[in-house]
């Protein structure tokens, strides 16, 4: 079973550098944030292998928060080769993020 990446400072650059990654900015005491916590999963599981699915916990990772202008959660954006190509805020379906993770591949 594939897992999301858990981002931090230290890899987040890396990890984004190559290929689609979908980021979601997230935090414990988020409601809608947990609600979408399995479908995440559920996409880690779909696309290993095609796309990186990522997590940060802006309450561990607030550098990285303020470098994207993250104001509300959830938050996703979606990478290509590093650069910010698409995002979405607050929580959606499991086909709505899908749908923007295979625009990109």
């Amino acid at each position: 079973m594939a897992k999301y990446v858990e981002l931090t400072s230290e890899n987040f650059e890396a990890t984004v550098a190559e290929g689609v990654t979908m980021v979601d900015f997230w935090a414990p005491w988020c409601g809608p944030c947990r609600m979408i916590a399995p479908v995440v999963e559920e996409l880690a599981e779909e696309f290993e292998g095609k796309a990186t699915i990522a997590k940060v916990n802006t309450d561990e990772q607030q550098e990285l928060a303020v470098k994207y202008g993250i104001r509300s959660i959830p938050a996703i954006l979606f990478f290509k080769d590093g650069e910010v190509v698409d995002q979405m805020v607050g929580a959606a379906s499991k086909d709505a993020f899908a749908e923007k993770i295979n625009a990109q591949l």
